[in-house]
């Protein structure tokens, strides 16, 4: 029976669906749950369906009642059938399900089982009050189920996967005698072999989880061996050391997701709490890792992410896709409140596309600049542990905010233009205005008054101005491009302190501006600049020299907010400072054409 609250949420979400932006979070086709709804993880089964496993229960992450369930879908996640239960919520919390599909068909998932139903366990006082966890939905025994019609039913045995003892495990308040952890992703099939991911656990404290780190469990004859009791598994890497951060960051290394590559490397991406991601290979099918690094682009920037889930995926055409949230994490940690705010600010959600290139070791991913792939109204939404699944030339991601998962088909043109971005070097030519110094330019508005005369219709549209500038000064408060009439309507870019530049928004009720990070732009060098208004989730974005701005060291965000009740940016005539072949779009350029612009040169 629905919970009073849910039908409030889908009749809410029903009520949306119709929001002008592919890439907003209603759009997307609701995968049905019991209250809790985690890791919506896909595969394709033999007989054409998808199958997606959801841990779900009726209260809050973690609480009595979590289990794991799965449903098929026929036609890519519109509708899906009733639930089925792997264990069921009358039993010990069974947790955070990952799949894998052998050739046979049969379906495994894997998840953690609190089989001993162990109520509370030894945690750092504070935050406990007692010293004692009673959320004890990440320990206990790492166990599968498996099906054998497609998802239809499971196993009615479940069988648990030896794992091997660890540092990490060793040195827990129980010396391992229980074990903390848990697993996210995607498992995988890698050189005739199936790989489970999984993420071990020191301790309970401080932002729940004190240190981690990942593993990986491997088991060298399940592509083929009928009888699971037969299964053999190993846990990798070799040694008792799993994959941790780069030297010197912090005791954090969780959720890793792994991918194959062309050369037979692995490539593993993992979240920390230092704000940055981190990443490394694999040369033998995980027995060995590189030192892990944090991520960069491919101009070797670092790039920003918080402590949330950030999974990479190898798509059909040999390409990468990479989920991340693009703003650095760890600053938000000096927050006096921080264990309840470290793992906020997931929304938006950001793709980069990889490529994968030579060097002397192997080879590697280098990343493009990324792209908003999905966003809600709501600033403090979180939206997490994606899939990515392709079918028939389309790509769909799922996601959840932790009460409604969804899946989401994205836009080939914006997936192609992050796998193509390294050679675009062509000027975007639709939506460029004519525009002309000491006439109006025709912005679309941002509101507009519903039809019938009620309510506000939010229209998502947007606008990008674009040039080459060199100035023989950057002193603050030189106008670049203006429409600012004398009662505070129009926009405005101009120059800021510090080798900034700043840019305003009014339309003489609300006004809002935004600044590029210090130092992006040098007296009487040439630069580029593309500064993007994206009115579907409300953003500003510079794009200098072709690399969005992320706020650097300077900053939590390189990317700012502006407000929902902006209603235009119509203002007086075009006035034209010291630019050089100034283009303004009628629309938000996708960050792809920003930086095929800076490549095609003046």
């Amino acid at each position: 029976m629905m919970r009073r609250s849910h039908l409030v949420i889908f009749l809410a979400a029903a009520l949306t669906a119709a929001v002008p932006d592919p890439r907003h979070l209603s759009n997307g086709s609701v995968i049905p749950d019991e209250g809790y709804s985690d890791q919506p993880y896909i595969v394709k089964t033999n007989d054409g369906a998808w199958l997606c496993g959801i841990t779900t229960g009726p209260g809050r992450e973690g609480a009595g009642g979590q289990h794991i369930v799965t449903r098929r879908s026929i036609d890519r996640g519109k509708t899906w059938t009733d639930l089925v239960d792997v264990e069921p919520g009358t039993g010990p919390e069974a947790s955070y399900a990952v799949l894998l599909k052998v050739p046979l068909g049969r379906v495994y998932v894997f998840y953690n089982h609190n089989t001993d139903n162990i109520r509370e366990v030894i945690g750092d006082n504070p935050p406990y009050r007692d010293g004692k966890v009673r959320r004890v939905d990440s320990l206990g025994h790492f166990v599968f189920k498996y099906s054998d019609d497609h998802g239809r039913s499971w196993s009615a045995q479940r069988y648990e996967i030896p794992q091997r003892d660890f540092e990490i495990d060793r040195k827990n308040v129980y010396q391992g005698r229980i074990k903390f952890f848990w697993t996210v992703g995607k498992a995988f099939t890698h050189k005739g072999a199936g790989y489970v991911p999984l993420h071990k656990v020191g301790g309970f404290g401080e932002g729940f989880f004190t240190s981690s780190e990942g593993v990986l469990l491997r088991s060298a004859n399940i592509l083929t061996e009928r009888d699971p009791a037969k299964l053999r598994w190993e846990t990798l890497p070799d040694g008792g050391i799993g994959i941790r951060t780069p030297p010197g960051g912090g005791p954090v290394a969780e959720e890793h997701s792994f991918s194959e590559m062309s050369d037979g490397s692995l490539f593993c991406v993992f979240r920390t709490i230092d704000g940055h991601a981190a990443s490394t290979y694999s040369r033998d099918a995980g027995r060995t890792w590189e030192p892990a690094q944090y991520m960069r682009y491919a101009d070797g920037r670092l790039m920003k992410h918080p402590r949330a889930a950030n999974f990479a995926w190898r798509a059909e055409n040999g390409k990468f896709l990479y989920w991340f949230h693009n703003h650095g994490g760890r600053f938000i940690l000096e927050h006096p409140r921080r264990r309840s705010i470290a793992y906020e600010d997931r929304n938006p959600v950001w793709l980069a596309g990889g490529e994968e290139v030579e060097s002397l070791k192997g080879r590697l991913i280098r990343w493009s600049e990324p792209e908003i792939a999905l966003y809600d109204d709501d600033p403090v939404m979180r939206m997490s542990y994606p899939d990515f699944v392709e079918e028939g030339g389309k790509f769909y991601l799922t996601e959840t905010e932790k009460e409604i998962a969804r899946v989401h088909e994205i836009s080939p043109v914006l997936l192609n233009g992050l796998w193509g971005q390294f050679g675009n070097r062509t000027v975007a030519a639709e939506g460029l205005l004519k525009t002309e110094a000491g006439q109006p330019v025709a912005l679309p508005d941002f509101l507009r008054r519903a039809a019938g005369g009620h309510g506000t219709d939010d229209l998502r549209t947007g606008f990008t101005l674009d040039a080459w500038v060199q100035l023989a000064s950057m002193a603050p408060g030189q106008v670049l491009a203006s429409t600012m009439t004398a009662d505070g309507r129009g926009f405005a870019l101009e120059t800021a302190a510090g080798g900034a530049m700043r840019l305003l928004l009014s339309d003489g009720r609300t006004r809002n501006e935004w600044l590029s990070d210090s130092g992006s732009f040098e007296a009487d060098k040439r630069h580029h600049v593309a500064v993007i208004v994206d009115g579907g989730p409300k953003v500003i974005l510079f794009v200098v020299d072709g690399k969005l701005q992320d706020g650097g060291t300077q900053r939590q965000f390189g990317w700012g907010r502006f407000s929902g009740n902006l209603k235009s940016v119509a203002g007086g005539p075009l006035r034209v400072g010291e630019v050089k072949g100034l283009r303004i779009y009628g629309r938000a350029l996708r960050v792809s054409e920003a930086v095929g612009n800076f490549r095609a040169g003046s």
